[in-house]
């Protein structure tokens, strides 16, 4: 049996001025939380916009679980998924990615 997966991104976004990266934030915040309940094997959704303001810090982290990893790989094309990347379009100039396994009290 395979263990459930967490997918985290991180993405800098466009925006000359501080409003217009704050109106990009709040719009890849509310597109993929509206992802909560439409794909099967996504458990968890969450989306946090960085409050920091320091120069390399990243504009939102998107922290999503997986039932395990074939959820995941579905989750790539799942047509929702896909309306939302086609709607951000280019918003995002960069993008980070990590996924693992999530493990239980025991450490299996």
């Amino acid at each position: 049996m395979s263990s459930p997966i967490k997918h985290i991104v991180m993405w800098r976004l466009r925006g000359e001025t501080p409003k217009e990266r704050m109106a990009a934030r709040i719009k890849v915040k509310t597109l993929f939380e509206g992802l909560k309940g439409r794909i099967d094997g996504l458990t968890h959704i969450e989306v946090g916009l960085d409050v920091s303001d320091v120069d390399y810090a990243c504009d939102v982290v998107l922290l999503s679980e997986f039932t395990d990893g074939a959820a995941l790989k579905a989750y790539a094309t799942h047509p929702e998924h896909l309306r939302v990347r086609e709607e951000l379009g280019d918003l995002r100039i960069g993008r980070f990615q990590v996924d693992y396994p999530v493990r239980d009290e025991t450490g299996a």
